[in-house]
């Protein structure tokens, strides 16, 4: 008498975590997108609350410090680790399987509210947001001669978009050499993480110009 065999659904394996990492190999375009449409927004928040006001420096802390959790927890657990690059992918890049994240922009962001005037942190957070994508995307895309830690069109790339940002807020004798010295940083430093360098050299940038003038 035959009996009737129950056929077990094949599951296909998960993926690895190098694998995963693989994936997130080459332009990175959500990652572009999310990073200067997040980073806007951002911007735009600080600008709503107040770059001075207690509130909005709490506020970012606390953000901060979500973001650093959340890394520390993700580089100690591969579990963890996985589960990043499954599920946000498209937002990660490869050399973060073993850095920080997120931690390093929310850094920069904060870091911004700092400066010797607050007021100075939207228009550097707008270059980060914007002229940072910019310079990766044309970097990848046309980059053919090196420069630092990217190529000369990148840098180039850079410097078009934050000095776009910043002549309507500080003038084009202002922002001719804030936005070089930004494009600068953010392609010759390697050690610290552009995402924080960024911020506070333009800022930075803009105060010692404004008190030139």
């Amino acid at each position: 008498m035959e009996t009737s065999r129950e056929v077990m659904p094949q599951y296909a394996p998960e993926p690895q975590l190098e694998e995963l990492v693989r994936r997130t190999e080459g332009l990175q375009p959500w990652r572009r997108l999310f990073h200067l449409v997040g980073g806007s927004c951002l911007a735009w928040v600080v600008y709503a609350l107040s770059p001075e006001a207690p509130r909005t420096r709490w506020l970012f802390a606390i953000m901060l410090g979500l973001a650093l959790v959340g890394d520390l927890l993700r580089l100690a657990y591969v579990t963890f680790n996985r589960y990043a690059y499954r599920t946000f992918g498209a937002l990660m890049c490869p050399r973060e399987v073993r850095r920080p994240s997120l931690t390093w922009f929310m850094l920069g962001v904060f870091l911004a509210l700092w400066l010797p005037d607050p007021e100075l942190a939207v228009p550097s957070l707008l270059v980060l947001a914007i002229a940072d994508p910019a310079a990766s995307v044309v970097g990848r895309v046309w980059g053919k001669y090196p420069l630092g830690k990217g190529t000369r069109e990148g840098t180039l790339a850079f410097f078009v978009a934050a000095l776009v940002v910043l002549v309507p807020y500080a003038g084009i004798v202002a922002a001719l050499p804030v936005a070089a010295l930004a494009a600068a940083a953010e392609g010759l430093t390697t050690r610290v993480d552009d995402n924080v360098v960024i911020p506070v050299v333009t800022g930075w940038g803009l105060w010692v110009v404004s008190g030139l003038g």
